[in-house]
């Protein structure tokens, strides 16, 4: 959880990012510490997956700063920031299709050259998500939505981020395979892998965050303990159907 005498793993200031010809991001400012899971929560069209993209370098920002490992990311194209630790798994999963699960998750090694240790990573990856090790030579694009989230997530590990994005990762899952990833997304976490995770579920990611921001129209709108945020009113009535 939160180490106060470190410097953030990440620190976001000011940010305004502009997409589709309107600001998207009106300036904001977040932080994660090592070990943390955060997460944002809100509406679609908050400005939440915007905030990740400009992150991940895949959108260009206007104004304000993004400091990872202390460094000033302006500038540094998305490939170089997985050799930096950081990776992400977008919204709608991008997995291979054409290509199977194990080589899926030999390409989310492709930063690394121990060639020994992405072998023992893939079996590591077999055990936490078994549906995989049965279908590990089937091509990615025939799997279904969950098993195919599984494989994005799996995918990102192999690279061993030092912080995880995972941009509404129970999108369009069935109530049993969205406890299944919540139930991941702990364990990784538990393991010490920081996670900023973007999701419309809220009361399940408020359960699995340390800390929670709500974004509103672009702007961070209330932060805090993601337990406090369960129990407060205003985000019950917004965003817990309460």
């Amino acid at each position: 959880m939160t180490q106060d005498r470190k410097p953030p793993l990440l620190q976001i200031k000011g940010l305004k990012v502009n997409y589709g010809g309107i600001e998207a991001v009106k300036g904001i400012d977040l932080e994660i510490h090592e070990g943390e899971l955060v997460t944002i929560i809100g509406a679609n069209g908050a400005g939440k997956t915007t905030t990740l993209k400009a992150i991940t370098g895949l959108l260009k920002w206007a104004a304000g700063e993004i400091i990872y490992l202390e460094k000033n990311l302006e500038g540094t194209p998305a490939f170089r920031l997985l050799h930096q630790g950081l990776a992400m798994v977008p919204e709608g999963r991008g997995v291979f299709a054409r290509m199977s699960i194990y080589e899926n998750l030999q390409m989310g090694a492709f930063v690394r050259s121990d060639e020994a240790g992405i072998r023992a990573d893939i079996e590591r990856m077999f055990g936490i998500f078994p549906r995989l090790k049965e279908r590990a030579h089937q091509l990615a694009g025939t799997m279904s939505g969950g098993e195919q989230q599984m494989l994005a997530m799996a995918r990102a590990l192999m690279g061993h981020p030092k912080l995880l994005l995972l941009d509404e990762p129970s999108m369009g899952l069935s109530p049993i395979m969205v406890e299944k990833i919540f139930e991941v997304i702990r364990d990784v976490s538990a393991q010490g892998v920081t996670i900023l995770l973007v999701e419309q579920n809220a009361r399940l990611a408020l359960q699995a965050a340390h800390r929670g921001y709500v974004m509103e129209s672009g702007l961070v709108t209330m932060s805090g303990k993601a337990s406090d945020m369960l129990d407060d009113p205003k985000v019950r009535a917004a965003y817990l159907g309460e």
